[in-house]
């Protein structure tokens, strides 16, 4: 996976890459495709629990970055 394919395949997976520094873009744009696929399983999981997730989130402060 390129470096143009990484970004788009993380920006269709709903992480806002357009807004990110130029600097942090570049970090994700170096990722290997192992690594990629690993953030983007995890997204997954995490997108797939949010229902549950919300429901316990009401007394929490800070959170997730993704």
């Amino acid at each position: 996976m390129d470096a143009d394919d990484t970004l788009a395949a993380l920006e269709r997976a709903g992480f806002p890459v357009a807004d990110l520094p130029a600097e942090q873009r570049a970090v994700l744009a170096a990722l290997t495709s192992a690594e990629t696929e690993a953030l983007l399983e995890i997204k997954a999981r995490l997108d797939d629990a949010e229902p549950e997730v919300r429901a316990h989130e009401a007394g929490l402060v800070g959170g997730l970055f993704f």
